[in-house]
């Protein structure tokens, strides 16, 4: 008896045990997805602090048309942004499904808190404000550090890949872009040949080099400057046509900004502007080599990964 009472103890020990292990199983699972439903928090390192982000934000507000470039090359949608301004290329995101959250200078910042973002992204235009879009939601700042622009553009499209579980397609975005880059950079520095980029405004031009919002056509695709001393600042060195048609460049890179920002009474062309008897003097314009850059890629979204592909596209259009 007292061997049938040991068996019918110890059955009833397992069976105890194994329920309590089921148990244990059971709230294991429900806390896993728990945790995914509640979303993997990751800390985000940027230039005006660190910002505690939630992996796959749904209800994305975004002020910064590079970024959104990349957004929409690796197909994640947005909830808002500002409307006016928006690339030709990008203009889908004017729709009305979009919420409209102000300009790139002036936020709408009652809107922004309406819409209930789980994050907001801004660049330089907005960072005097990262307080303010703090207190509303996860804020981080993705400007583009134009004096070290590849490096700069890199850690923006490697954060946005991390944040959306993108890694492996910005990697590969970044290769391709890299390589393109190596074959221009090879074929510039073998011809030896020099450049000034200049910026069309509404009747008047100022000039960017090296370290500048366009100086990646001298940082990065190898290209000489025309004029080694110009200021890198963020509107450029206001310049002259005899400016231009004394530094002789063997290459004239124009972006016209008034084909993008100029409202009301349509502004003449670039190229109108440009081509005058001082800069028709030049080695540019002798040999076909005064180039028109897209003001949308240039000019309005630079730091994407579509216009940072397109931006090295026209430039290798140049130099075939």
């Amino acid at each position: 008896m007292k061997k049938i009472s040991l068996l019918v103890l110890t059955f009833t020990l397992m069976l105890a045990l194994a329920a309590c292990g089921q148990k244990d199983s059971a709230k294991g699972a429900n806390a896993d997805a728990a945790g995914a439903a509640g979303g993997e928090e990751l800390t985000i390192k940027h230039q005006l602090g660190e910002t505690k982000v939630k992996k796959n934000p749904k209800k994305v507000i975004v002020f910064d048309f590079g970024t959104l470039d990349t957004l929409d090359k690796l197909g994640i949608d947005v909830l808002g942004l500002p409307q006016s301004n928006v690339p030709a290329y990008l203009s889908k995101y004017k729709d009305g499904k979009y919420k409209n959250v102000g300009s790139l200078t002036e936020p709408d910042f009652e809107k922004v808190n309406a819409a209930k973002p789980d994050l907001i992204i801004i660049s330089g235009r907005q960072q005097d404000s990262y307080k303010e879009f703090e207190r509303i939601a996860p804020t981080i700042y993705l400007g583009l550090d134009t004096s070290k622009y590849m490096q700069s553009f890199k850690e923006n499209a490697k954060i946005i890949g991390k944040i959306f579980g993108k890694e492996a397609e910005v990697d590969q975005e970044l290769a391709k872009i890299d390589t393109s880059i190596q074959q221009i950079n090879d074929k510039v520095k073998a011809s030896g040949k020099n450049a000034l980029i200049i910026l069309a405004n509404e009747g008047k031009i100022s000039a960017f080099g090296a370290g500048s919002r366009f100086g990646l056509i001298h940082d990065v695709l190898g290209f000489v400057p025309a004029d080694s001393k110009i200021e890198a600042t963020t509107h450029g060195q206001s310049v002259s046509f005899e400016y231009v048609a004394e530094k002789n460049p063997d290459y004239l890179f124009v972006v016209d900004r008034s084909a993008v920002v100029t409202t009301g009474a349509a502004a003449a062309p670039a190229k109108q502007v440009v081509e005058n008897d001082l800069v028709k003097t030049t080695k540019a314009f002798k040999t076909g080599h005064i180039h028109y850059l897209d003001p949308s890629y240039w000019y309005l979204s630079g730091g994407g990964l579509l216009s940072v592909n397109e931006m090295i596209g026209e430039v290798a259009k140049a130099v075939q």
